[in-house]
């Protein structure tokens, strides 16, 4: 039996090993240089005027949505095909979520069923949105922007899956994901099977310089040793508000500096392995469209066939690790129990019932890559 292919893996190399083990014997561990480091280099690639660097991506989306004065009650719109997270953060503030369906064929939150939400309720009813760049493919947030603005809510962009990804705007723009030309806060993670892998880890980006220190007082208990009225010492600080501890260290910080500094090829990887598959499987098993000037940073490859489960258990049988990205999370017994059991997104449900993700990292092999597609089109035919 050949060795295990998974669907998605880290990729750690000498140079991640020698940055970690340097900084292992370096002054600081955490709450250090390379923290900073991480953050401007990490803006500088989106084309962002600020980050702030997490322990976890759910964190970072706790973060955003209290720095933007969420209160309980209050009414958030997100997509159903996600990480429960993207939802969850709404719930940790006391907010409501609100799910609208996805487009069937890109498997983003539909900006027609987001409108028709919006505009099915009185003016104030939400007051944000969650949009996901599912999969690694780029949401059109110019357009949600437009939408967002007519009705004065805010966008937090969940880009977990898109570091290096863009969409190209009206004027023909490239828009990198998180850049903050549309969302106001952006939010990336760096889990070991994403793009930038530290082990845990997350990142949020924006352009706005009182978000910023917000969400850098927030991360940090509340507590602050800028702009003391009275110079009490050296060793003074207040703590404003009630923060947290979503702090980064500096070792997983050293590891996200040289695993971002390879993130381009990486993705350019990504997309090769991406083209063959397509190549493989066009007119025969469906697969995530691509707009016209988007580039997908390809966290996943997700196709559609009738017969999932089949599929799933006989990869399995061939030490091929697919996976399924997501139960739609209006079906959770957690939503459901508050409510969502009347939700019916069709789309979504529909997209689910037949979604299976294929292994895709820039390490897949050819060989391996030719394997799994000889499986998954063997199966297919019977």
């Amino acid at each position: 039996m050949r060795n295990a292919i998974p669907y998605g893996r880290q990729n750690i190399e000498q140079d991640d090993i020698d940055a970690v083990v340097k900084t292992l014997t370096a002054d600081f561990l955490t709450q250090g240089p390379k923290v900073k480091e991480f953050e401007d280099k990490f803006a500088a690639y989106n084309g962002a005027k600020y980050a702030v660097a997490v322990n976890n991506a759910t964190s970072g989306l706790h973060l955003a949505v209290l720095a933007l004065g969420l209160k309980e009650g209050e009414r958030v719109i997100t997509t159903p095909i996600t990480f429960v997270a993207s939802a969850n953060c709404v719930r940790y503030a006391g907010g409501e979520v609100w799910f609208a369906d996805i487009d069937p064929d890109t498997y983003l939150l539909s900006l027609e069923s987001t409108k028709k939400l919006i505009e099915s309720k009185p003016k104030g009813f939400f007051k944000g949105i969650i949009p996901v760049d599912f999969a690694g493919l780029p949401v059109d947030l110019e357009a949600f922007k437009s939408l967002a603005q007519e009705h004065d809510l805010w966008i937090i962009e969940d880009a977990c899956h898109a570091p290096g990804s863009y969409f190209k705007d009206s004027k023909g723009e490239t828009q990198m994901c998180g850049n903050g030309a549309y969302a106001d806060i952006g939010i990336f993670s760096f889990h070991p099977v994403k793009h930038i892998a530290c082990g845990e880890g997350g990142m949020l980006t924006t352009n706005s310089e009182e978000l910023f220190k917000k969400l850098s007082l927030l991360r940090t208990h509340g507590i602050t040793k800028e702009n003391m009225a009275e110079d009490h010492g050296g060793w003074f600080y207040e703590m404003q508000e009630l923060g947290y501890n979503y702090r980064l260290t500096d070792i997983q910080s050293a590891l996200g500096i040289t695993q971002l500094a390879k993130n381009k090829v990486g993705v350019a990887r990504r997309n090769v392995i991406a083209k063959k598959y397509k190549k493989a499987f066009i007119g025969k098993i469906k697969f995530q469209s691509l707009p016209e000037g988007n580039l997908n940073a390809h966290h996943l490859f997700v196709i559609e066939v009738e017969d999932r489960k089949g599929l799933y258990d006989f990869l399995r049988t061939q030490n091929i690790f697919a996976q399924i990205h997501y139960i739609p999370v209006h079906t959770m017994p957690y939503y459901k129990e508050i409510g969502y059991d009347t939700a019916h997104l069709t789309c979504a449900e529909n997209y689910y019932s037949k979604c299976i993700s294929l292994p895709m990292y820039p390490s897949l092999t050819d060989e391996e890559q030719d394997f799994v597609i000889e499986k998954v089109t063997s199966f297919i035919n019977g």
